[in-house]
Order: C-alpha cells, then sequence, then structure tokens
C-alpha cells in the first residue's frame, strides 16, 4: 500500500487554511498519499493523527514565537501563529516518540529544530553578518545558491554529492542544533541548510523548498522519494 503522509498548513485569516499544492504533487510524484492536517491542538486528535499516518511534512510558512527558545521578540521578527506553533510540536513529539518519518520543509526545519531544543535566527540579516541572498528573487523552482553537504549524513547518501544547488526563501533560520541531530548542509555564508537525527529512522529538515524544484532536479525528487519509501517501510 502506498504509505498515507500528513502536511501541515498554513493560515490567513485565522480561518482559511491553505497549502501550497507543490508540496501534495511532489508526495505524488514520489509514491505516497498526501493528506492536509487541519489546524488542531486536541492532545487525543493529535495522537490519533500520528497513530494513522505513516509520516510527517512539516510544510513552509510565517514566522516562530521566540518565546518557545526564549527570546524576545525582535523588531525583525514577522508575523506568528501560537496555534500552529503547539500543533506542530506535538504532531513532532508524538512521530519521534513512534519513530516515524518526518521530513521538515523551511518553516518546517526550524519548528523541528525548536521542538528538540535547538535555537533560532528571528530574522537573519539583522542578526548575521556577511550573508548570501536567503530570499532569492527568482522564480520559485530555480536554485539560486550552493551548500555544502557533510559526507556520511543520510543526506549526502541521498543526493550523493558534497556539492549542490538549492533555492531559497526565508529570513529565519536555525542556529544551534543540539543532539540527536547533527548538521547536514550549510551555505557558503556559514548558515545551517539541513540537519538530521542520529537516532531515528528518518528525521530530516531542509530549509530551501525542494517541493518547488522536484519536476526539473533529480535531487530534489530524490529526496521525497527517499522520505516517502522510509514511510513505506514501517516497522
Amino acid at each position: 500500500m502506498k504509505p498515507i503522509i500528513g502536511i501541515t498548513m498554513s493560515r490567513e485569516h485565522e480561518q482559511q487554511q491553505i497549502l501550497s499544492r507543490a508540496y501534495s504533487d511532489a508526495v505524488i510524484q514520489a509514491g505516497g498519499v498526501p493528506l492536509l492536517i487541519p489546524y488542531t491542538t486536541s492532545d487525543k486528535v493529535i495522537k490519533e493523527m500520528s497513530r494513522v499516518l505513516d509520516g510527517l511534512l512539516l510544510s513552509g510558512g510565517g514566522d516562530i514565537d521566540p518565546t518557545l527558545f526564549d527570546e524576545e521578540p525582535l523588531p525583525g521578527l514577522g508575523r506568528i501563529d501560537p496555534e500552529r506553533d503547539e500543533m506542530e510540536i506535538a504532531l513532532i513529539e508524538q512521530f519521534i516518540s513512534q519513530d516515524k518519518p518526518i521530513l521538515g520543509i523551511c518553516r518546517g526545519c526550524q519548528i523541528l529544530n525548536v521542538a528538540l531544543g535547538g535555537g533560532m535566527f528571528q530574522d537573519l540579516p539583522s542578526q548575521k553578518s556577511d550573508l548570501l541572498q536567503h530570499a532569492q528573487q527568482a522564480p520559485r523552482y530555480h536554485a539560486s545558491h550552493t551548500i555544502h553537504i557533510e559526507e556520511g549524513t543520510l543526506l549526502h547518501r541521498i543526493y550523493r554529492k558534497s556539492v549542490a544547488k538549492v533555492n531559497s526563501f526565508h529570513h529565519q533560520a536555525v542556529r544551534e542544533v543540539l543532539a540527536p541531530l547533527r548538521v547536514s548542509a550549510v551555505s557558503r555564508d556559514g548558515v545551517v541548510e539541513a540537519f538530521e537525527s542520529e537516532q531515528h529512522r528518518f528525521v530530516m529538515a531542509v530549509q530551501w523548498h525542494p517541493e518547488e524544484m522536484v519536476r526539473i532536479n533529480s535531487d530534489a525528487a530524490n529526496l521525497f522519494s527517499a522520505f516517502v519509501e522510509a514511510c513505506r517501510q514501517q516497522p
């Protein structure tokens, strides 16, 4: 059977739940069945969803509440959605406890790190100097800058290379990464571009948007294929 992949959504006007079709298309292309996760903070519902789903895809979106990593909001912080933060952290905790696959993308990369005890840059341009352009002015499918992938990581096994090009649409970023996570890729300016768990079957996060690249980029397609295959191979 095809694995069922739950995908988190963004929200507009506090009522409209939205998601770019690129996420579900990428899951379908890789052989999975996408299921969009509605907003809820019910522990019972979240536990049941984590039981039914084979994998969790944490999508991109708005900013993360800095109080979750013990910081006060800086002027460059954008709009936050506390309910989304709470729901996604609860989902992450359930999937981690069951050792079910997780793939975090952009904001999903950041909330996964926060849920596992790490910190963030609230606003890269005002907190870090000598930056590359991380909010590209180019089509979403375009790979705009390079990343350096650590050998011996799952990401390196998937990409089968040490240097790759990715797209980029963010102003927040992962800062410190704590065990059992390890950084698996960085950009030339030192920004964390990917990390993964060393204790779980498949827990990975990337700062770029591979879902926007899968139709023209084999690296991105291979990443989704590896994720979906991990979801298929449940113990």
